[in-house]
């Protein structure tokens, strides 16, 4: 398969591109017998927990080789970027401040971008730009305007883009979304989709229960005007810059609606063959923080209906237990399709659960639909690159799915429901609602969410 990877990085160069403290280091032997020349060379922007993990599964795939890891952290690029050199017996991987430097790079193939929600866009326009490939991870981020211009970039450079909603890499999944999409359960009426809130962490904070207000000053070795990057300028504290201030403040996040979200809403619209659209109405309640330092939503319970007429359920975890429990094990997160003839139910901790236990034997018929099952999320996303294919999660996945994370909170803030036109992705007859699509970008980043 070598001149397969060398064909890769001829068609970026020609015509084809203009249209944790320690990770898993795995044996050399799942590389060594292969020049680095012959594989993907990738590059990790983001280097905390999620990104940690991240690299430990792309370490398990052949044909791929970390080339550059890149943090404003500097204790958190320069540790795993000796780890990896240390796992490859050279010094072939550097360390970077700035993604910009990265990409630069002829033998950058490819990025997982790994950072706080509200730089998942922008670094990715910047790779599109560059020619390089990319795993970005849910959700994709704080504007839908800014979704857009990235689809329109990654349309002109025809680079493979992978959504991390890894749970389309696993079997029970797949599994569930195969018997729905094949009428295993009959006609599906309704679904019912759910996932942690921010309660599930509020032991996690400096200062319980919404995070530390107090300005201080940020840590040596922090570059913490790249952190802020696109979003408004702002104070340091103890709690802004950890992983549940990106993940709770609404500069640079949606919240769990959103994070967590987007895995039971991405195998929900998988699940009904809708990656091409998003339902059409939206409303709901859910809770807002008035103190601290938090400020995304605490808890929902939104309902969407598609145009079909089929609707989706939409809540936290806290919501959610009373209502899954009257038909299956709870689990704090998972996606159910309720058919005319049955349920499917799927979730990480207890697999598969179904209305009847005859579904777990159904063997699927050659012209049933057979859905993409990779070993894992990471051999996709390697393997798309190395053949030019699209990935099992594509861009268009990821921004219909955030769509509905993205109305679901307008709807919540505004306290009224919101009606969508998903062919023209535009809001009806609500001006304030539409501004909410958007986000302002500090200057210097603006190009980075906008084609121009």
């Amino acid at each position: 398969m070598a001149s397969v990877d060398v064909s890769r990085r001829q068609f970026l160069k020609g015509a084809g591109a203009a249209m944790v403290a320690g990770p898993t280091i795995l044996s050399r032997s799942l590389w060594g017998a292969e020049a680095p020349s012959n594989q993907v060379g990738l590059a990790l922007i983001g280097a905390g927990g999620r990104g940690n993990g991240l690299l430990g599964e792309h370490l398990q795939v052949p044909h791929a080789r970390f080339v550059a890891v890149c943090d404003c952290y500097q204790d958190r690029r320069e540790r795993l970027s000796n780890a990896l050199n240390a796992h490859y017996g050279d010094t072939s991987v550097q360390a970077y401040a700035d993604f910009r430097e990265v990409l630069e790079r002829d033998d950058v193939d490819a990025i997982i971008v790994a950072t706080p929600d509200h730089w998942h866009v922008p670094i990715a326009m910047a790779a599109s730009r560059a020619g390089k490939d990319m795993y970005v991870e849910k959700p994709l981020g704080v504007s839908m305007e800014w979704a857009w211009a990235l689809r329109e970039e990654i349309e002109r450079s025809g680079v493979i883009f992978q959504y991390g909603t890894m749970q389309r890499s696993m079997e029970p999944f797949r599994r569930a979304c195969e018997l729905e999409r094949n009428g295993y359960i009959g006609n599906v009426e309704r679904i019912e989709a759910w996932c942690p809130d921010i309660s599930s962490q509020y032991e996690h904070f400096h200062v319980p229960r919404l995070g530390c207000t107090e300005p201080a000053d940020p840590p040596e070795g922090f570059d913490y005007d790249m952190w802020l990057g696109p979003a408004p300028e702002a104070p340091y504290t103890v709690d802004r810059t950890t992983c549940f201030g990106a993940w709770h403040i609404y500069d640079y996040a949606l919240g769990f609606i959103a994070g967590w979200g987007s895995h039971p809403l991405d195998i929900a619209q998988w699940g009904l063959d809708m990656d091409h659209t998003s339902p059409v109405h939206y409303e709901g309640t859910g809770s807002i923080p008035t103190e601290g330092l938090y400020d995304t939503i605490e808890s929902w319970d939104v309902t969407c209906r598609y145009a079909s007429g089929v609707t989706m359920r939409l809540t936290d975890h806290r919501i959610a237990q009373d209502m899954v429990t009257a038909y299956r094990p709870y689990m704090d997160h998972g996606t159910t399709f309720f058919g005319d003839e049955g349920w499917v139910s799927v979730d990480r901790g207890g697999g598969l659960h179904v209305s009847d236990e005859r579904l777990h034997e159904v063997e699927l018929k050659d012209d049933d639909v057979h859905l993409r099952d990779p070993a894992t999320h990471a051999h996709d996303f390697v393997d798309s690159v190395r053949h030019r294919q699209p990935a099992i999660a594509p861009l268009e996945a990821a921004i219909r799915s955030d769509t509905i994370s993205h109305l679901s909170d307008i709807a919540i803030r505004l306290g009224r429901s919101i009606t969508w036109d998903p062919e023209r992705e535009r809001i009806i007859d609500d001006a304030e609602a539409t501004v909410m699509l958007d986000r302002p970008t500090r200057p210097q980043w603006r190009h980075l969410v906008r084609n121009v």
